[in-house]
């Protein structure tokens, strides 16, 4: 019994570690994204955004989970209003709406049933999934080790991508498509000492490991995409510095192949 028994507890918490503050969450195509927000305009279109699905199929068995973020949709709705060029409805999550519209039906809100008034409808619907998640498309290093003593580095890049379309919500047409492709680079420099004391082996390991975060570069592509869809779908002028920076590499394979 004495073994089940808990130890005294202190009649004091203990002081939480603080580290960083919290900040806003923004990439590098937020900036473009707030540009927009001081165009003239009030004919604002209303959005409403679908289910942005992870569909690269990719788990993260080491820790038990997806390898990519399961929030996209939110981080599509996050962008949107970035603009402050979109009215945006909610379509994703109707459980608590629909609630509320129910419980005032049966006279259970302070609420009745026809202060609701008309809901406004959709223009466009956004939905989508994330598509490309592949590994390795570049892992190069060097390594040196001299009698147990030595050191290295290696870069590792791999890519995301998204497929974004746009749906009219008057004929469910699709008028509009964004696919869109980020690299995520890698880097890490290491220098390990080894040393043997009898039959144990000790290892010192220091270094330093500059990883962009993949979740940061699939919110990118989230932001990049909207950023399309706000200026060459709907017209508003662009920003300089904030063009889509547009790749051949498959041209340039084929150009291998010409005699």
């Amino acid at each position: 019994m004495a073994g089940c028994s808990t130890g005294p507890y202190p009649n004091e918490g203990f002081e939480p570690t603080f580290s960083f503050p919290v900040t806003d969450n923004q990439t590098p195509y937020s900036t473009c994204l707030a540009t927009l927000r001081n165009l003239p305009g009030n004919n604002l279109p209303i959005f409403a955004v679908g289910e942005i699905a992870d569909k690269t199929g990719q788990i993260n068995y080491d820790e038990n989970g997806h390898a990519l973020t399961q929030g996209s949709t939110e981080m599509v709705i996050s962008a949107l209003y970035k603009t402050g060029k979109a009215r945006m409805v909610e379509r994703f999550d109707l459980r608590i709406p629909l609630a509320e519209v129910r419980l005032s039906e049966q006279g259970r809100l302070n609420r009745k049933i026809e202060d609701y008034g008309q809901l406004p409808a959709s223009d466009f619907v956004l939905v989508g999934a994330l598509t490309e998640l592949n590994y390795n498309i570049v892992s190069e290093g060097a390594q040196l080790f001299i009698r147990g003593i030595g050191g290295g580095a290696r870069t590792v890049v791999i890519n995301v991508a998204l497929d974004l379309r746009v749906i009219n919500s008057r004929n469910f047409s699709v008028p509009y498509v964004t696919s869109l492709q980020k690299q995520i680079y890698g880097f890490e420099v290491e220098a390990n000492i080894f040393r043997f004391f009898g039959d144990t082996l000790v290892e010192f390991d220091a270094g330093r490991i500059q990883n962009e975060p993949l979740q940061l570069g699939v919110r990118s592509v989230v932001e990049m995409a909207v950023y399309q869809i706000m200026t060459d779908f709907l017209g508003l002028p662009a920003t300089d510095g904030c063009d889509l920076v547009k790749t051949d590499f498959m041209g340039e394979h084929l150009k291998r192949f010409e005699s």
